[in-house]
């Protein structure tokens, strides 16, 4: 390919709505363009990224048995209704509704219209397991479309579905997804951990994200130093970092406090670290009547230590909380403690709350609290003496670099990720929801097991940038790259030596199978080299009169500081052991 017949447009600054580097680079190496909030143009150079990231998804899945398909990006509302989705999803669903008035739905994803499919094709047992797949346009609406084609609300995406006969045989058809996937970003050539994981508004019981490692990643990955354990910040398991409870040393105290009403201010005035503090939250549930108006609330204590944060999701598993919690109000906190926030604790209540402690604070002794009195704090705090064991032990704050392995083995460190991928396992949570059932050996029908699976190819792209870049612009692994060698002759519209070497090379190139693209645009050095090492392409090979004369080109990877000189003979065989590297 060369340049003249292709097309190359890059910029010397980023536009001003770019936020992170992979939207401001991606734009100025002329790779997207915006057309409307969250919507982009893929132009050429990006668009063979995109199909790059295809062609491997499409590889490994084929190799994995999953067949492909394509599901319309427009979508009926009766399926959705039949799933529950239409009415519980929040405004992410785009809805609208043709001439007729009927409801449709821009697909976000397409469980439903999957489901559908096996229902109306999968109608025995010696037809599983199956899995589909599609790599199809899907749209949400974000409420704030940001960060280019890292959070847009048009993309394309790798998603399959497996039916299964049993849990044991989805469960296989998940461990293949998974070995898939890991053969996938093997292939991608990026830093990546496979981490356990919430499943979210999918549902599901059994989840994994795959996250792309990069400093602006928005995800916290835990993983263990002596160990494979990992999980997103979301599931991480916190363990008690006290062994068992001590016994009561210190009186129960009450303390002035005054102006006082953080954990870290108290321990600061009081010359205690901040481990030996306990904080509240407070939480409330609503009771709902026939109508839809609130009946009954129940009003939660949480109490966590000091330096330790809440986990939502983890708290949202707790029973009597998984149906939905909000935060308390001021006067429903000033009902139950006679206090207002600042100054909150488990003892001297004016009305009884569910007190859930987390697994640490439920083996502290001798800790700080508050009193519910402003500008006072209780010191010398003791479990089973000066106020009754919690409704329930549990789980409920984020892990903290430093915290014990939960499975034992070492201590635990703190990534920051990107997620791209995420496999589920659904069990019969859409099969149930739209009665789609196949014939067991006995002839009953029996809802299918099912698995979900998606990959972010268009994120794919943003997230391979976040991870490799520099100063002068992206560097992309070979597999991803929109070409892998980039020729470029100094003079080759004014100097035919150079001009028939540079012809010679890159038809040499493209022989043996290389992605080859040669820029013949007749642009200063110092321009084409910046728009080459702009756009990332892997390894460049510089053509000039003065190289030909001493039998020589230049090559340098995207990489490498300085150029190599090469022996004209060699320079196929160089350029492809670079990229096999």
């Amino acid at each position: 390919m060369k340049a003249s017949q292709f097309f190359v447009s890059t910029l010397k600054e980023a536009p001003a709505d770019a936020e992170v580097t992979s939207h401001k680079l991606m734009t100025r190496a002329g790779m997207i363009k915006k057309l409307g909030a969250g919507i982009y143009n893929y132009m050429p150079m990006g668009l063979r990224v995109i199909r790059k990231v295809e062609n491997i998804v499409r590889e490994e899945m084929n190799r994995a048995g999953a067949v492909e398909l394509t599901m319309p990006v427009v979508q009926p509302a009766e399926l959705w209704e039949e799933s529950g989705r239409f009415s519980k999803m929040g405004p992410e669903l785009l809805r609208l509704k043709d001439r007729h008035d009927r409801d449709f739905v821009m697909q976000p994803t397409s469980e439903e219209a999957i489901t559908d499919i096996a229902r109306q094709e999968l109608r025995s047992y010696k037809q599983l397991p199956k899995n589909f797949y599609q790599i199809q346009t899907k749209f949400r609406d974000e409420r704030r479309p940001r960060f280019g084609i890292m959070r847009g609300r048009e993309f394309t995406m790798k998603d399959a579905y497996s039916f299964d006969r049993d849990p044991a045989a989805a469960k296989a058809s998940y461990d293949v997804m998974r070995t898939a996937y890991r053969a996938i970003f093997d292939r991608f050539g990026l830093k990546y951990r496979a981490v356990a994981a919430d499943s979210g508004a999918i549902g599901g019981d059994l989840s994994e994200e795959f996250q792309v490692i990069a400093d602006t990643g928005e995800d916290a990955l835990i993983y263990s130093t002596g160990s494979d354990y990992a999980a997103n910040i979301e599931l991480a398991e916190a363990v008690s970092l006290i062994a068992t409870r001590g016994a009561a040393t210190d009186a129960l105290a009450k303390t002035s406090t005054p102006g006082k009403s953080t954990c870290a201010d108290v321990a600061a005035l009081l010359g205690l670290p901040l481990d030996r503090t306990v904080k509240s939250l407070v939480l409330a549930t609503d009771e709902l009547d026939d109508q839809g108006g609130v009946k009954k609330v129940t009003v939660w204590l949480l109490l966590l230590r000091g330096d330790h944060d809440m986990n939502e999701v983890k708290v949202g598993k707790i029973a009597g909380l998984k149906d939905g919690f909000r935060f308390a109000t001021v006067a429903e906190i000033e009902d139950h403690f006679g206090c207002k926030p600042g100054y909150l604790g488990p003892i001297g209540l004016k009305k009884p709350v569910k007190v859930i402690a987390d697994r640490t604070v439920a083996h502290m002794s001798d800790f700080v609290c508050g009193a519910n009195e402003p500008d006072f704090h209780l010191t010398g705090v003791n479990w089973g003496r000066d106020l009754p064991e919690p409704d329930a032990v549990a789980d409920i704050r984020n892990v903290v670099p430093g915290d014990p392995s939960p499975d034992g083995q070492g201590t635990l460190a703190i990534d920051r990720g990107i997620e791209v991928g995420h496999v589920f396992y659904l069990g019969t949570k859409y099969s149930k929801a739209m009665n789609a059932t196949f014939l067991d050996e006995t002839g009953k029908p029996q809802p299918f097991e099912m698995g979900c699976y998606g990959i972010g190819v268009t994120r794919i792209a943003a997230a391979a940038i976040e991870q490799n870049h520099d100063a002068r612009g992206i560097i992309w692994p070979v597999a991803l790259a929109p070409f892998t060698v980039v020729v470029c002759p100094i003079g080759y519209d004014r100097n035919a030596e150079v001009k028939a070497a540079a012809d010679k090379l890159h038809d040499e190139l493209a022989a043996v199978g290389i992605d080859v693209l040669l820029d013949d645009r007749g642009e200063r050095p110092g321009a084409m080299f910046a728009d080459w090492e702009l756009i990332g392409i892997p390894v460049r090979v510089v053509i000039s009169d003065r190289g030909l004369k001493e039998g020589q080109l230049e090559v340098q990877g995207r990489r490498e500081d300085k150029a190599s000189a090469v022996a004209l003979a060699d320079i196929v065989a160089d350029v492809r052991a670079r990229l096999a590297a």
